[in-house]
């Protein structure tokens, strides 16, 4: 079984992008994707995601301040 890394190529900091998938965020916060989903549904995580056509999205800018990366 091949396993995908779900962790960006570039590093969090220079990361260009508006928002993560739940497996990036997941991998990038330590946590399993299944966690963050439940924060989605119960409103009670830290950061709070984007929905986007039924899918969930979690706002880059929010990870970083969340880790200390950006102010």
């Amino acid at each position: 079984m091949v396993t995908k890394n779900p962790l960006p190529s570039v590093p969090l900091a220079n990361d260009p992008r508006f928002s993560l998938a739940t497996s990036e965020a997941a991998a990038l916060l330590n946590r399993k994707p299944q966690t963050l989903r439940v924060w989605a549904c119960k409103g009670s995580g830290p950061i709070k995601p984007l929905r986007v056509n039924g899918r969930l999205a979690w706002s880059t800018s929010d990870i970083k301040k969340l880790l200390g990366v950006a102010p």
